[in-house]
């Protein structure tokens, strides 16, 4: 039986996709013995794999070539070895479309991929996160309709990802899990398995309350973070240090927890997953009015920076159409190369489009794509004697703070790394 299979782990897994997601988690199950293939459609990727490099900060190259060489993880491309899986776990993209609607071509992709390959006896778990009753409608549907029954013959569920790159404190093995299965049944196969690499596991009644508290757990950082932000436009009017009211309010043990503001919201979850909740909310008949606002505030943040920054220059007889900028870190959060949905790139395009001469420095990251074409990064920030201006967007670890406030005249810090009276804040 499946189940004696996985606490024996004897079961045979596949996570379909190695991203930042699918990769710590495929390494996870190879590490604790199970014979784990990663199934991946793009094939630079598998070919890094199989040479014994990791392109994710989180999984480690001595990961990589330990598994492979102890013949627990194959990175592949072929398909077919879905079919002799007993696990089958899809971590793929779930985008937001220009529209600003959900885009989950990339779980239909997958599942149009497995369905041929789906047999008796088999788990199938969805991470990628997504609106209430996908796992149903989108993938145990399919299932059904080739004959299988669910909870039955085979067992589908979904467990929302919980990756925080670049956070040394939590990896995937440190991170209890949720699942919910379409049925009880599925629920407790699921359960079991995520118990052998993590270490405790939250089971819910339903696949749909998992899928909604991954939507919970990101649109309260959203909304917190609109807060936050929207106080740090406040308390710059009032003439109020924003950092200094929340290290003052922070100090209350009880009713009160910490966020900070910042040039906008940026990954693939805070800025998206807010938006697949609003979307299937409005399905319901119900119009989420504070996570619709709090969306809002988080994404005119990149133009009240480079407003903010209007003024700073206009302060010093500068102004931005003749000005050097140099911009510290596009990446959407420290130490991390991950560009999605960054702040810094939307600032860095109002820049250009208000005539500034914007370079930027970011150790992980080596270009960019802008609205005047790709965009270099420095290789390095010995010279800063030809910037007006910089601009802290990501405040990654290992950089020269004190030289450069030694070396720019203004100083212009959105993530509140220096603190100094020479140097700007939001």
């Amino acid at each position: 039986m499946l189940r004696d299979r996985i606490l024996n782990r004897e079961a045979k897994i596949t996570v379909m996709g190695l991203g930042y997601v699918g990769l710590p988690l495929v390494v996870e199950f190879a590490k604790a013995g199970f014979y784990a293939y990663g199934y991946e459609v793009d094939n630079s990727k598998v070919e890094t794999l199989k040479a014994g490099r990791s392109y994710i900060l989180d999984v480690s190259d001595d990961d990589i070539v330990s598994t492979v060489s102890k013949g627990k993880f194959h990175p592949t491309v072929d398909a077919e070895v879905i079919k002799d899986s007993d696990v089958v776990v899809i971590c793929v993209p779930t985008p937001l479309r220009k529209t600003r609607d959900p885009d989950l071509s990339f779980i239909i992709s997958a599942v149009q991929t497995l369905l041929p390959y789906v047999h008796r006896d088999m788990l199938i778990v969805l991470e990628s996160t997504t609106y209430p009753g996908t796992t149903e409608e989108l993938l145990a549907r399919e299932i059904e309709n080739k004959g299988l029954s669910i909870g039955k013959d085979i067992y589908v569920a979904f467990s929302p990802e919980r990756v925080d790159p670049a956070n040394k404190a939590y990896k995937t093995s440190d991170i209890p899990k949720v699942v919910g299965g379409v049925t009880d049944v599925c629920g407790v196969v699921a359960e079991e398995l995520y118990k052998t690499i993590v270490p405790s596991v939250h089971r819910v009644s339903t696949a749909r309350a998992a899928e909604m508290v991954k939507l919970l757990e990101n649109t309260f950082r959203s909304v917190n973070i609109g807060l936050i932000n929207e106080m740090a436009m406040i308390c710059h009017k009032m003439d109020i240090d924003i950092w200094e009211v929340i290290d003052a309010a922070k100090t209350k043990p009880f009713g009160y927890m910490p966020f900070y503001p910042g040039p906008g919201i940026g990954g693939h979850c805070i800025p998206c997953d807010p938006l697949y909740l609003t979307w299937k909310a409005k399905m319901h008949g119900i119009e989420p009015r504070l996570v619709e606002l709090a969306s809002e505030i988080n994404y005119y943040m990149p133009h009240y920076v480079v407003d903010r920054l209007v003024d700073i220059l206009n302060d010093h007889g500068k102004a931005l159409s003749r000005t050097s900028v140099l911009v510290l870190g596009v990446a959407y959060k420290k130490n991390v190369s991950d560009t999605r949905e960054s702040p810094a790139i939307e600032i860095i395009n109002k820049l250009l489009g208000k005539k500034a001469r914007v370079d930027f420095y970011d150790p992980y990251v080596p270009s960019i794509m802008t609205i005047k074409g790709i965009l270099k990064g420095l290789e390095d920030i010995s010279d800063l004697s030809r910037y007006d201006c910089c601009l802290i967007a990501t405040d990654h670890d290992g950089i020269d703070y004190e030289k450069i406030i030694k070396s720019i005249e203004i100083v212009f810090d959105t993530r509140g790394r220096l603190r100094k009276e020479e140097v700007y804040s939001l």
